[in-house]
């Protein structure tokens, strides 16, 4: 089994209820927080290293641009 890492809530930096592994890829994914009750879409290309940090993952805001 890879192994998994909890994806972070980009703005209130808490666990949200889904795991990422090494291979996966998101594109325009809408991420939920139950904590700040925020959605907010995600990206993420990385398959190298298998932890997922903010530098690694595109926050996009609701006008559309790339939040970073």
């Amino acid at each position: 089994m890879k192994d998994e890492k909890w994806i972070l809530c980009p703005i209130c930096k808490s666990k949200t209820r889904l795991k990422i592994r090494q291979d996966t890829v998101l594109e325009n994914f809408p991420l939920y927080c139950p904590k700040c009750k925020q959605e907010t879409l995600i990206n993420s290309r990385d398959k190298g290293t298998g932890t997922l940090s903010l530098s690694q993952l595109s926050v996009m805001g609701s006008h559309g641009g790339i939040l970073e």
